[in-house]
């Protein structure tokens, strides 16, 4: 698989499907500013970059779409803050609101200068989660801005990094595995203070010596628009190829869960990572 440098041909072949954009790369349009004040910041006279910083006045920054969506594909750029990035967690995410609420999420874990960034992903359905796979990145995400997609369909969940999948979750209602596919949800984005959890199980810490923190979003596409689809053989070989080298955690595999919770019965059926590897 080399350095896994994909070229244009080979990302329209990853998903079969069609996508109709709704609205693309204008952050004065198509977000609002929820939270952290002027810690969020739209840049660019098109509104094209959008930052967001913490601090020890803010404790971070989030933002949503100004649309809702029921399936569709969701990219954003982002570069993660650089250096020393301990305790903080960077988001991109959907969400619906209430109480049995759905969520499909990426949160990138702070690490210490020189560790890998951790990508933490969940699924939650009808307000269970528990469906947590995390992942080192194969790059360093502060250097460079790189693309970062959900695909959520009536059959399938599929999280990509520069058009790479990484993760499939699919629809197993048929034995009882809570799919979100009922409620529509608005896509997300943060940054804020996890030194609790977020870096080595919360051991290390945010060092505000380092404050201010900042991470970069632009490019976003949502696209509320798209067949049925899923991934070609060479998706499923490029999914492979990711969670044997850069998983790091796969809730299928948590001895201690099975223990306590008995065996989530989507693990060990259909094509996607649910299986164990």
């Amino acid at each position: 698989m080399g350095n896994l440098r994909v070229s244009s041909m080979l990302v329209l072949s990853l998903i079969v499907g069609s996508i109709i954009a709704a609205f693309a790369n204008n952050f004065h349009q198509d977000v609002e500013i929820t939270w952290g004040g002027r810690h969020a910041q739209i840049l660019g006279r098109q509104g094209s970059l959008l930052t967001l910083t913490m601090d020890k006045t803010s404790r971070g920054a989030g933002f949503e779409s100004t649309k809702d969506f029921l399936f569709g594909r969701f990219n954003m750029q982002m570069k993660l803050i650089a250096g020393n990035s301990a305790g903080t967690v960077t988001t991109f995410y959907l969400s619906s609101e209430g109480p049995s609420h759905d969520e499909i999420d990426l949160e990138f874990l702070g690490n210490k200068s020189g560790a890998p960034y951790t990508l933490h992903t969940n699924v939650f359905s009808h307000g269970q989660g528990g469906r947590e796979e995390e992942f080192n990145l194969w790059f360093d995400p502060t250097k460079h801005f790189h693309a970062y997609s959900i695909v959520w369909n009536p059959q399938n969940i599929i999280i990509l990094v520069d058009n790479i999948p990484i993760r499939v979750f699919s629809n197993q209602e048929s034995i009882g595995v809570p799919y979100p596919n009922h409620q529509r949800m608005k896509v997300y984005a943060s940054l804020w203070d996890a030194d609790d959890w977020a870096t080595r199980g919360g051991r290390v810490k945010t060092d505000w010596s380092k404050a201010p923190f900042t991470a970069y979003y632009r490019n976003f596409v949502a696209s509320s628009a798209w067949e049925m689809q899923g991934l070609s053989a060479r998706g499923r070989q490029l999914l492979t190829w990711v969670q044997k080298r850069y998983r790091i955690y796969n809730y299928c595999n948590d001895l201690k869960r099975k223990q306590r919770h008995g065996r989530p019965p989507e693990c060990g059926h259909g094509p996607s990572e649910q299986q164990e590897r």
